[in-house]
């Protein structure tokens, strides 16, 4: 269920007012401009009046600042205690204009925003519930704010409206395909994670999306991570936060799509290998291309060299078998030597890396030295990643040409299946698939030609290849 924050000090004076409002716009008649919501499975029109902005309050449970809210842990536990208080409105305002992945700058979007008000005036209304409280249009009453102006157009909700349908209705407003202003990319995460909790059906949270019901799988699978990650950067004082993990959208959607790819070819370890190595450079900071060549061999072949000795760990070593009594028998734990070492890196750099950022919380000495350790653990694995982009390069090139001839196996299979349908419908051109034939022919002459020159010892394959050609020459 969603979070039932209880009603604002202003709630009566904003019932009065709306009330007020509603009955004027009644009685003056004429066009009367309303906003369209999904109200309950259907569609409803509400009316727009004008109101204060100062009497309305942001909603803390907005989906648009759900993880930025960590960035100050004290005022984030204010929010939950006491959401309507002004330092909570207060916080809630600056986030509201922050960019998503570093609360302390402001965000260009909202700057743009405040510049078009400015221009322009409001162009869409926002909407709110009859206690004042903002449904829709949080972020344009923080620039209509900025900007001084003493009045916000809102919708209003029924009077019923209850928490769980100020949720709904937030969600099916941003995700319509003319929003201004997406949710940042873990605020979507939280999003979906909020309405799967709810028990809804994951296909129907993708259908709200405009996703898919594997992709909203990856979601899941990758804020899951995201906080394994934040837990373990955790030492008691600091960790890192949900914002931190902002800009890494792409890098931790290629590294799910491969941990996926091992697992299904039953490769666990190898799964656990690139998913640790990976994660540990994204943390630090390396780009997407930088990531992507770091394979499983990445830690033990390239890394391990290269570490300084404040990131030497003696749990690397393997662990024992463990006896099982009675049977005889003995079984090694499922964590390897080489994953408990690419693990142990990690949690190092988790926290190191959240120390860092602890501006206010550590003294300073601690975290001049976290930013030492950050900067020694960037150093070596930028070196590791030479030789193993370099062998990246390599593999890639060895795997050209029997990788376009996997293509081609699969595109003339393809072809089988469009003949078998043709004949049902008589419908082949028999000149232009003769003429590919032929085209056919003399590409696999000219590929048996120079497979012959680059293939010392010729498999089964080349020899069929080469036999094939000579028979038809």
């Amino acid at each position: 269920m969603s979070p039932d924050l209880g009603r604002p000090p202003m709630a009566a004076y904003n019932q009065d007012l709306v009330e007020q409002r509603l009955n004027e716009a009644a009685l003056a008649g004429g066009v009367r401009e309303s906003v369209k919501i999904e109200w309950r499975g259907r569609d409803l029109n509400v009316e727009v009046i004008d109101m204060p902005t100062d009497s309305l309050y942001y909603n803390a449970g907005t989906h648009r600042i759900r993880a930025q809210r960590s960035h100050d842990p004290k005022l984030d536990a204010s929010l939950d205690a006491s959401p309507w208080s002004p330092e909570s409105q207060d916080y809630l305002h600056h986030l509201l204009q922050a960019k998503p992945s570093n609360p302390h700058e402001t965000d260009p979007d909202f700057t743009e925003l405040k510049k078009s008000i400015a221009d322009f005036g409001q162009n869409d209304p926002g909407l709110i519930t009859r206690d004042g409280i903002l449904v829709n249009g949080n972020t344009r009453r923080a620039a209509l704010k900025e900007l001084g102006h003493q009045t916000i157009r809102v919708g209003v909700l029924p009077g019923d409206a209850t928490w769980a349908d100020i949720s709904a209705v937030e969600l099916s407003l941003q995700l319509r395909k003319d929003h201004r202003r997406d949710y940042s990319y873990i605020n979507r995460l939280l999003a979906i994670e909020e309405q799967v909790a709810l028990g809804r059906p994951i296909g129907s949270v993708a259908h709200d999306f405009r996703s898919n019901a594997a992709a909203c799988e990856q979601d899941l699978w990758i804020l899951s991570c995201i906080r394994e990650m934040i837990e373990r950067s955790s030492d008691g004082e600091v960790a890192l936060r949900l914002v931190d993990f902002e800009e890494h959208q792409e890098k931790l959607k290629e590294l799910r799509r491969r941990y996926a790819k091992e697992v299904r070819e039953n490769r666990r370890e190898n799964a656990e290998l690139i998913k640790e190595a990976r994660l540990a450079a994204m943390i630090l900071g390396f780009s997407k291309t930088d990531v992507r060549v770091i394979e499983e061999d990445f830690h033990d072949r390239y890394l391990s060299r290269q570490l300084p000795e404040v990131f030497r760990q003696s749990t690397a070593k393997a662990p024992s078998a463990v006896s099982i009594p009675g049977l005889n028998r003995s079984v090694q734990p499922a964590e390897t030597s080489k994953v408990a070492a690419a693990k142990a890196f990690t949690d190092s750099v988790l926290r190191v890396k959240a120390a860092e950022a602890a501006a206010d919380k550590l003294p300073p000495e601690q975290i001049r030295a976290a930013a030492q350790s950050v900067k020694a653990a960037k150093d070596a694995v930028e070196v590791a990643l030479d030789p193993a982009g370099r062998d990246a390069r390599l593999r890639k090139r060895k795997r050209a040409a029997p990788d376009r001839l996997n293509d081609a196996s699969q595109d003339i299979d393809q072809c089988i299946t469009d003949l078998v349908l043709s004949r049902g419908s008589r419908s082949l051109d028999e000149e232009a698939f003769d003429e590919a034939v032929l085209l056919l022919r003399e590409s696999l002459a000219k590929l048996a030609k120079e497979a012959q020159r680059s293939i010392v010892e010729a498999g089964d394959g080349v020899t069929w290849l080469l036999n094939a050609v000579r028979e038809n020459e």
